[in-house]
């Protein structure tokens, strides 16, 4: 394993989406990235490599930071980009509800942080970015959202303490608190009914997401902080 001089980035959930265009604004950056979901096809770019997995599996983890690690020497970069979203009345979550949300959101968060962070701390520094939703700072009559707020909740505090427990050894932790996003996730039918949850009455693009988690890469004084791309939404309605 040689330490290159080129950065790279894991960005998970990275098939489609918010995930593709992190993909795409790291290679931009210059940066090598290790992309990762569950369908994810072989990239024809060399400084792309993808690996397929459910990150629910700590195994995934452990494969794509170590395949990472194989091929380009170094991991400076993180974005917990991966989550589902379940809208359900409280009392009509299922188990499978609550394991898959879980499992993804969360255990798909830890593991794969653990390593990263590992092997940030022994280079002496790095980035870890979380995805999560505004829902868990201002809850929305409108849309049911306790297992989000449950699992991205826990992310957004995490996110918090981590930037705090390593704030001395170079290493960074910030998130992206999301609004509603136009990706393939949510159909065109919806879209309407989707922008009005938003103070300025419309739903946001990838690019607005992924300018957001480049500005953080780019800010060395900027740790701990949760960073609110969502139409006004955490404010009020």
């Amino acid at each position: 394993m040689s330490i290159s001089g080129q950065k790279v980035a894991v960005v998970t959930g990275a098939s489609q989406g918010i995930g593709a265009g992190l993909v795409d604004a790291y290679r931009k950056l210059g940066y090598s990235v290790v992309a990762t979901s569950r369908s994810i096809a072989a990239s024809q770019d060399a400084d792309v490599l993808t690996v397929r997995g459910d990150i629910a599996d700590p195994a995934t983890a452990e494969r794509v930071i170590a395949a990472g690690l194989e091929r380009f020497g170094r991991i400076d970069t993180l974005v917990n980009n991966a989550g589902i979203f379940v809208a359900k009345p409280f009392t009509e979550y299922t188990q499978e509800d609550y394991d898959a949300v879980t499992g993804i959101n969360l255990t798909g968060f830890f593991r794969i942080t653990q390593l990263a962070v590992e092997q940030m701390a022994r280079q002496g520094g790095g980035h870890v970015v979380q995805i999560t939703t505004s829902l868990v700072d201002h809850a929305h009559s409108a849309v049911p959202s306790v297992l989000a707020s449950l699992t991205k909740g826990g992310l957004q505090s995490a996110t918090k303490a981590l930037a705090i427990e390593y704030a001395t050894r170079g290493i960074r932790s910030n998130a992206v608190s999301l609004g509603v996003i136009k990706t393939p996730m949510h159909p065109q039918e919806y879209h309407e009914t989707l922008a009005a949850l938003h103070p300025v009455g419309r739903m946001g693009e990838v690019g607005d997401i992924v300018d957001a988690v480049v500005y953080l890469e780019n800010a060395p004084f900027v740790t701990g902080e949760i960073l609110h791309v969502d139409g006004g939404q955490s404010a009020g309605h």
